[in-house]
């Protein structure tokens, strides 16, 4: 996949003091990946060194008062030309900068006051649609030994559980919070394993406990805040669903966003949030977009067709009627399944970042799908899941 990447973070001296501000985890995932530099000041016209640049407002001015507007204009349109041609759909860019900056930038004061807002040219790549992410972010998701990658595998998805060398197993009877009466439904293994694939740190659960087998949201996130307590900044569900027709197909997807139509928030029970830091979460980018990009961008290059869409998760255990099928669709739903919701609330309150995959394993409302048939299915797409979920891990 092809990725954008500021040329300071590579190491190039091109900022505004003559210098580079290089990034270790932007470099490691340039030996990855095909990542492109750029720097649209440079390209702008400006010179390195030069006075430092802030953003007020619609202008960008240096702290010696210069007007440099349109030079900043004029390399920020050079950086989208280039990011459209070469087909790059991610950024990496760096923080705070009034050209590359995302979310908080300097705020014209010369004072080191920050705003919130983005720099010329994040805000026009990502007016074209494209993932604008920061060093920052890059970094606090790169796994390590202190912070595993943590894996939820659902319906018949557990295989990759064989594929870590293990380090550790914990029994689910021995994770706080969780069940201790239940047992696993088929293609479900109530056993963690903690240790490496391909040599990232990795936590892996091939199995879960759902709400409509009676469990309350809490337990059924258990193994959410279990992964949280062990370090996991990230955290991969994977959950079989229906594909709502004329939205989705049957195959692997990656999840854009969620509608909770379980009945139920894990939030609401108070006795069991000591690690959540307010109940009144934010649910925007709930399912992290730089994790999405790069299952997008792995699929691509592996060649594994992958759908993507809005899932709906609903209570269960029944399959959806025709009337809820049409009125899902209305919904702009994409995949509909019992499970995830609540993981991905809980996970994302925690502080986590999250990807949502998912084998969309028959057509919602066809009446001869079963669990069975469901297992079937995961079955035949086994091996893509594997090589998707390995492609992303080496990425991070």
């Amino acid at each position: 996949m092809r990725i954008l990447a500021s040329r300071c973070l590579l190491g190039d001296d091109c900022r505004y003091d003559g210098g580079a501000r290089p990034c270790d985890a932007v470099r490691r995932l340039a030996s990855v990946a095909d990542v492109m530099g750029v720097c649209p000041e440079c390209d702008g016209g400006l010179s390195s060194p030069r006075p430092p640049a802030e953003r007020a407002g619609g202008r960008v001015v240096l702290s010696d008062g210069t007007d440099v507007t349109v030079e900043f204009a004029r390399g920020a349109q050079e950086t989208l030309r280039r990011a459209l041609d070469a087909g790059a759909t991610l950024a990496v860019l760096k923080s705070k900068s009034p050209s590359c900056g995302s979310r908080l930038i300097y705020d014209g004061s010369f004072t080191g006051s920050l705003t919130r807002g983005a720099g010329v040219a994040a805000e026009l790549l990502e007016g074209e649609g494209i993932c604008v992410v920061s060093e920052d972010e890059v970094k606090d998701m790169r796994p390590s030994v202190e912070h595993p990658v943590a894996i939820v595998l659902g319906s018949g998805l557990g295989a990759l559980a064989r594929e870590v060398k293990p380090v550790r197993r914990i029994d689910y009877a021995d994770i706080d919070g969780f069940p201790v009466d239940a047992r696993p439904i088929e293609g479900h293994v109530f056993e963690a394993t903690i240790g490496t694939v391909d040599d990232v740190p990795v936590v892996v659960y091939p199995g879960r406990v759902h709400l409509y087998q009676g469990y309350s949201a809490a337990e059924v996130t258990a193994l959410v805040r279990h992964a949280h307590r062990l370090g996991c900044h990230d955290i991969i569900f994977a959950c079989a669903t229906g594909a709502v027709p004329e939205m989705a197909g049957i195959g692997l997807g990656v999840l854009t966003d969620h509608i909770n139509l379980t009945g139920t928030n894990p939030l609401v029970e108070q006795d069991d949030l000591s690690d959540v830091e307010t109940p009144f979460a934010g649910m925007a980018d709930a399912y992290t977009p730089y994790l999405r990009e790069l299952a997008i961008g792995v699929a691509a290059d592996l060649g594994i067709e992958l759908g993507s869409g809005v899932y709906a998760g609903l209570l269960g255990p029944s399959f959806e009627t025709p009337a809820e099928i049409g009125a899902l669709r209305t919904m702009g739903v994409s995949y509909v399944g019992m499970s995830t919701v609540c993981e991905v609330i809980m996970a994302h309150a925690l502080g986590m970042k999250v990807l949502g995959l998912t084998l969309a394993a028959n057509v919602a409302g066809d009446p001869d799908v079963s669990h069975e048939t469901v297992l079937e299915c995961a079955h035949d797409y086994e091996d893509d899941f594997e090589r998707l979920v390995r492609g992303v891990l080496r990425m991070l």
